[in-house]
């Protein structure tokens, strides 16, 4: 799979399909939203044969923090090592080294993330959030 940062390469329409369609956490996400979200982003397309099969997009200011989100492998190409290289390539990208904050939120594959060295919160007493799960509804 070659990854690549260049925005200009994004299946936008695949996407926003999986996101809007497919994904547990952003059912019902209007394209617009979804263009607004990758416009703001660092956001990494996997591709097989020019045809987009993974995507991940990180929030960063590039210097402290970073909230890697909307990561996806398509379904016909889970369990074939795609999604742990999508994430070296993500923790690889010189934007991302030396963040003092690097989080997620993932109801699957705590595995996966455990490996490039993501845990629980050790404060989660710290951690607000508003959480509006239906927003898209």
């Amino acid at each position: 799979m070659h990854i690549t940062t260049d925005k200009t390469a994004l299946d936008i329409a695949l996407i926003h399909d999986f996101l809007s369609t497919t994904s547990p956490w952003a059912q019902g996400i209007p394209l617009e939203t979804v263009q607004r979200s990758i416009e703001h982003s660092l956001c990494f397309g996997g591709f097989i044969d020019g045809k987009q099969i993974a995507f991940a997009r990180v929030v960063t200011d590039h210097a402290t923090f970073a909230y890697l989100m909307d990561v996806f492998v398509l379904p016909d190409f889970r369990g074939q090592g795609h999604s742990r290289h999508l994430l070296e390539v993500i923790q690889d990208h010189p934007d991302l080294q030396n963040i003092r904050r690097f989080i997620l939120v993932s109801s699957s594959a705590r595995g996966l993330y455990e490996k490039f060295g993501f845990r629980s919160p050790a404060t989660p007493e710290n951690f607000m959030e508003i959480h509006r799960p239906d927003i898209y509804r």
